[in-house]
């Protein structure tokens, strides 16, 4: 099995454990739940190119990014550096997160989070919203078109945005026009190799009226100019700006095109 598969297994358990302890209804009980979201294609495109900055603590390619992890400074230092918005990886088993993360993070920053996660069932997508998510995921490996269609219209029918993620030209027939923002993985899911000019070579192929990102193996203001400049809005980055000695300057470094 791939690392993917066994995330997605992974999933399946955890969706029936949610499942088994609520209903959909009971995700309307949040305060989160009928708050006004806030928008990351406006955030991304008012910035002229924006950056994602993202909050893990550890991922299967990379191993630990840092010792000790404090979501709200952190997504608090993330907003400071003029970030767009803030992604929370909420997957535990291979990335450390936790739904505590995002909220405490959304109820801390002013700025679009998104919940970074493997979705595969419509009571992740209310889970999402009653936990104070702005945007959601959705990786077309993961997902059958239909799945991706009927995920994307439910997410926006509850108030959030959908970024619908690819890194091959194979997974693009997935794609629908409801979507807000398309991003493009440099990371092989599969073989967990990642090479930014993944990015370079599928912007042909993707639609031009949409908000367009990058995402992964980012390291430097080189790479954010080179996709900048091939057409991207925007990029998402997480382990170079965790590993980075100074985070706010790191970020300010980065976004200063």
């Amino acid at each position: 099995m791939t690392i993917l598969d066994r995330i997605l297994e992974q999933k399946k358990t955890e969706v029936e454990i949610l499942k088994a302890h609520f209903t959909l209804k009971d995700f309307e009980k949040s305060a989160f739940f009928f708050e006004k979201t806030r928008s990351m294609k406006e955030s991304i495109t008012s910035n002229g190119f924006g950056v994602i900055a993202e909050i893990k603590r550890k991922s299967p390619s990379a191993g630990i990014m840092k010792n000790s992890i404090n979501p709200v400074v952190l997504g608090q230092e993330y907003e400071k550096s003029g970030v767009s918005g803030i992604s929370v990886l909420t997957d535990f088993n291979f990335f450390g997160g936790s739904i505590d993360d995002l909220m405490d993070v959304k109820k801390n920053v002013s700025i679009p989070v998104l919940r970074k996660e493997f979705i595969i069932d419509e009571i992740q997508i209310f889970q999402a919203k009653a936990i104070g998510a702005d945007a959601i995921l959705l990786i077309a490996e993961a997902l059958t078109e239909e799945k991706a269609l009927h995920f994307t219209i439910l997410a926006q029918s509850l108030g959030m945005e959908v970024i619908m993620e690819f890194h091959e030209k194979s997974e693009m027939y997935k794609l629908n026009d409801e979507v807000d923002i398309i991003g493009v993985n440099n990371r092989n899911l599969k073989l967990q190799k990642t090479d930014v000019s993944t990015s370079l070579e599928l912007f042909d192929f993707l639609p031009k009226n949409k908000v367009l990102i990058s995402e992964s193996g980012l390291q430097s203001k080189e790479d954010l100019i080179k996709i900048a400049n091939c057409g991207y809005h925007g990029a998402l980055i997480g382990e170079s700006i965790l590993k980075s000695d100074s985070t706010v300057s790191f970020i300010q470094e980065l976004i200063s095109l």
